[in-house]
């Protein structure tokens, strides 16, 4: 078996920490130091011992590949996110899939609407199936809903729908940079619902203003 060269394992070890990524294509990490701290790991993935000056080296060239340079290509798409929009006072279904489940769905779409005010978003599974609605017809699901099996609810939460730019669809890791945020402020993503150009994240109502104040300042990255 060929044994990895410094380059391939450190650019492999680099790849499973996200972190360590965006520290290195932004420059702010020093390159010595993390050459020291990842010695011990990449001597016993190559099964040898590894010269600092040699790690350094390898950690230069992969912070000038076009691998981690193209976070550039994302920064500057998110900087064009549209409009931010919070909804608040949310409750969250999850429901086990079965044969009546969507016609129980079709029949609430029938009765709200034409309902103001009202906020209804759901997504599908292989097994299960979610159904996020306002607080104010909670009651309403939980009758036309009760034959069917009810994993879970969820109340006390607030969505935050973010209107991306077209070209998010062809750039790979716009997403990292929301969790990534999030991740920082101890806020746990509940749902995550999307479409092409819109991501909505659910939240727990007492992380809304945190979750929206780490999202809006992507906008300034």
């Amino acid at each position: 078996m060929t044994l990895p060269t410094i380059s391939f394992a450190v650019t492999e070890y680099i790849k499973q920490k996200p972190f360590l990524s965006t520290a290195l294509d932004q420059g702010i990490i020093n390159l010595t130091a993390l050459a020291r701290v990842i010695k011990p790991d990449i001597e016993k993935k190559m099964g040898k011992q590894v010269q600092k000056g040699a790690l350094v080296m390898a950690l230069k060239r992969i912070s000038d590949t076009l691998e981690f340079t193209s976070t550039h290509q994302i920064v500057k798409t998110l900087r064009n996110i549209g409009e931010i929009n919070v909804r608040s006072s949310l409750v969250d279904y999850n429901f086990k899939l079965s044969e009546t489940l969507l016609k129980k769905q079709a029949q609430l779409l029938m009765q709200i609407e034409k309902s103001e005010d009202v906020f209804y978003a759901s997504s599908r599974g292989v097994a299960e199936s979610n159904i996020i609605v306002s607080q104010n017809i909670s009651g309403l699901v939980d009758g036309l809903f009760q034959s069917e099996t009810l994993y879970f609810k969820q109340s006390k939460l607030s969505a935050i729908t973010i209107k991306l730019p077209k070209e998010n669809v062809s750039i790979p890791g716009i997403y990292y940079f929301f969790f990534q945020r999030l991740s920082w402020q101890n806020i746990n993503v509940v749902e995550v619902i999307s479409t092409s150009n819109e991501v909505t994240l659910l939240v727990n109502d007492r992380s809304v203003i945190h979750a929206f104040d780490a999202i809006q300042k992507l906008k300034s990255i």
